[in-house]
């Protein structure tokens, strides 16, 4: 199995290319395909992690599935019968990595929650002290520490260079009052679920980032749901605040990359085969986890 980083479908105008999705145009809906890419500091490296794709849009379809009561969602479907019908071609390439889903326009803002401190904020609060983006948090937080309440940090989607966290006033700025209020208790009770789930599981969700978009209809939930790359899941095991914590995501490559001093400017290097394979692994042992079953790819030629 090699790592898919691109998928042209030849009858379909050229798709829309993000990071690590291609999104394809069908005129009432719209084709997204998770490719194998790897981006870290917002920057796509130059090999990507075979079967990474699958994990994703899998992971994705269970959650968004679970927490449909919550708010609505994209989804029109998962099936790879019906996708192929749908597109009007079968395509090994797109089987269990494509979602035919609703058109929505993007809302100019991402939607985080945090439980815990780390990350930019855990810099900015080290930066500015406890009242950080109009936020008071508590005195004397290190690094890894649970929050007494779960935050909402909406944060810019930058096209260039990375996403820079907002107040709470610049957010509603930018989408208005009525869609902020309403993405920040969608953003809140999806984190609140899904951190109750996984932690039953022995994982904690440190942070986790949520994109809505406009419809006709309103708004809906967009994009990908808790994965890796869009979460921080740590193993509940060996928390310990203060520390680095083990995770399911990608500071297994974040940590390689400041290794070899990498200036994170594109474009991305190469990753080694013993970095790739245990990105891979902590990919599918956090799918795992929290589906319940395994998620079978190909067998791994790394």
């Amino acid at each position: 199995m090699s790592a898919l980083m691109s998928m042209p479908i030849a009858h379909l105008p050229p798709p829309r290319v993000g990071k690590v999705r291609e999104v394809f145009d069908l005129g009432d809906a719209v084709l997204i395909v998770a490719t194998d890419r790897l981006s870290a500091y917002d920057v796509v490296m130059a090999n990507g992690v075979p079967g990474k794709g699958i994990l994703l849009n899998q992971l994705s379809a269970f959650w968004f599935d679970m927490f449909r009561d919550v708010c609505p969602n994209h989804v029109l479907s998962t099936d790879d019968r019906v996708i192929a019908e749908y597109v009007g071609t079968e395509e090994p390439r797109l089987r269990r990595r494509s979602t035919l889903a609703r058109k929505a326009r993007p809302l100019p803002i991402e939607c985080v929650a945090r439980g815990y401190i780390t990350g930019s904020i855990y810099a900015d609060y080290r930066r500015e002290g406890p009242k950080v983006h109009g936020l008071s948090l508590p005195e004397g937080l290190v690094d890894g520490d649970r929050l007494p309440e779960v935050l909402f940090t909406p944060a810019t989607k930058a096209q260039e260079g990375h996403d820079e966290n907002l107040s709470w006033d610049q957010a509603v700025d930018l989408v208005g009052s009525e869609t902020a209020d309403q993405v920040r208790s969608w953003t809140l009770a999806l984190y609140q679920r899904a951190a109750a789930y996984a932690e039953a599981r022995g994982i904690l969700l440190a942070d986790t980032k949520f994109e809505f978009g406009e419809t006709p209809d309103g708004l809906i939930w967009i994009d990908e749901a808790l994965t890796p790359d869009s979460s921080r899941f740590w193993d509940a095991a060996s928390y310990a605040p203060g520390q680095a914590q083990p995770s399911f995501d990608k500071q297994y490559v974040r940590d390689y990359l400041t290794s070899i001093g990498w200036d994170r400017r594109p474009p991305g290097p190469e990753l080694p085969t013993e970095v790739i394979r245990a990105t891979r692994q902590k990919y599918q042992e956090a799918y795992e986890r929290l589906v319940g079953t395994r998620c079978e790819l190909d067998a791994d030629p790394l």
